[in-house]
C-alpha cells in the first residue's frame, strides 16, 4: 500500500527548508508540503505559549493541506512544544530533538556531547534533558548562537567575521574533548564546513533536520504510509521576505519552487489557504 498525502513541515521561517532538502533526498517520491512562518519570526526570543499557539495554528493550516504527518523543523518549537502538538494532531509528529539526540548518542563513544542553537531551544534545556533520559550520565554542553541565524542569512557563509563569530562561540565546546555536536538549528548546516573546521576532526556533527528526515522514514515505513510518488510540493510563507528566493535556494539547495504568501487579513489565517496569494520561485 502506498499513501500519496503529503509530508508536512513547518519551521519558524525559511530555515527549516535544510531539513527539507533532507526529507527529499532520504524519500525522494514523498511530495512535501512546508510552511514557513516567516511574518513572526524568529519563534528563539518567544514565549513557551506564544511558540505554542503558533505551532498549534500551524498545524492547523497543514491539517488543511490533508497531510499524514507533521515534522516540526523548528527546534524551538520542538523544544517548547512538541508535547502539545502530538497531544493535538489526528497524524503523527516528528520533532527534530529525539532524532537528533539518539544520533548523537549512537556516535559518540565517550559520551561527551555538544549541543548549539538559538537562546530559546538551549534554554528549554530540552536537548540536555532527552539525552539524560536516553543515555544517563552523558556530559553535555551547550551553547547558544545567535548570531549564526542573521550571518546565514546574509550568506556569509565563508566569511572572516563568521569564521571570528565561529572561533568565539565554540571555543569553550572545541576544549571539552567532545565526540559529537549537534547543529540544533535549521540555519546551521549551511555553517557546517565552517564548524567543522573550527571543532576539528575529532568531533561528528549531527544535523538536526537530517536525523527528523530519516525518523520521518521509519515511521512511514512502518505505518505502511510510503507514496509511490510523483513527488508534488507546496511551500507556504506567512509574509514575503527580503530577498526570500535567494536565501531559500540556499536553503533548499535548489532553486524554489512557487510559493503561497497566506494572506492573514480579516480572517485567521490559517483558515484562509486557498486564498493564498501565488509567487514564481526562480
Amino acid at each position: 500500500m502506498s499513501d500519496p498525502r503529503p509530508i508536512g513541515v513547518f519551521d519558524s521561517g525559511l530555515g527549516g527548508l535544510t531539513a527539507v532538502r533532507e526529507l527529499m533526498r532520504a524519500l525522494p517520491l514523498e511530495s512535501v508540503a512546508y510552511f514557513g512562518d516567516t511574518a513572526r519570526v524568529p519563534y528563539g526570543n518567544k514565549s513557551r505559549e506564544t511558540v505554542t499557539r503558533f505551532g498549534l495554528e500551524i498545524s492547523a493550516f497543514l491539517g488543511h493541506q490533508n497531510v499524514k504527518c507533521v515534522v516540526v523543523a523548528c527546534n524551538t518549537a520542538s523544544s517548547l512544544a512538541l508535547p502539545e502538538l502530538v497531544r493535538e494532531s489526528a497524524v503523527p509528529v516528528i520533532g527534530v530533538i529525539e532524532p537528533a539526540v539518539r544520533v548523537a548518542i549512537e556516535q559518540s563513544p565517550n559520551r561527551r556531547i555538544g549541543v548549539i542553537g538559538t537562546h530559546g531551544t538551549i534554554g528549554s534545556g530540552a536537548y540536555a534533558a532527552a539525552i539524560e533520559r536516553l543515555a544517563p550520565g552523558t556530559h553535555v554542553m551547550s551553547r547558544a548562537c545567535p548570531l549564526f541565524v542573521p550571518l546565514v542569512e546574509e550568506g556569509w557563509l565563508r566569511h572572516p567575521v563568521t569564521r571570528a563569530v565561529a572561533e568565539e562561540y565554540l571555543a569553550e565546546l572545541k576544549g571539552a574533548r567532545l565526540d559529537t555536536l549537534i547543529l540544533g538549528c535549521t540555519h546551521y548546516p549551511l555553517l557546517q564546513g565552517l564548524i567543522a573546521e573550527v571543532m576539528g576532526p575529532g568531533v561528528t556533527l549531527v544535523d538536526s533536520g537530517a536525523a527528523a528526515a530519516h525518523a520521518t522514514a521509519a515511521v512511514l515505513e512502518k505505518a505502511n504510509a510510503l507514496a509511490a510518488g510523483p513527488a508534488q510540493h507546496r511551500f507556504y510563507l506567512s509574509d514575503e521576505p527580503r530577498a526570500f528566493e535567494k536565501v531559500g535556494s540556499s536553503f533548499l539547495g535548489r532553486a524554489m519552487p512557487p510559493v503561497t504568501v497566506v494572506d492573514q487579513n480579516d480572517l485567521h489565517w490559517f483558515e484562509r489557504a486557498s486564498l493564498g496569494t501565488p509567487r514564481s520561485g526562480t
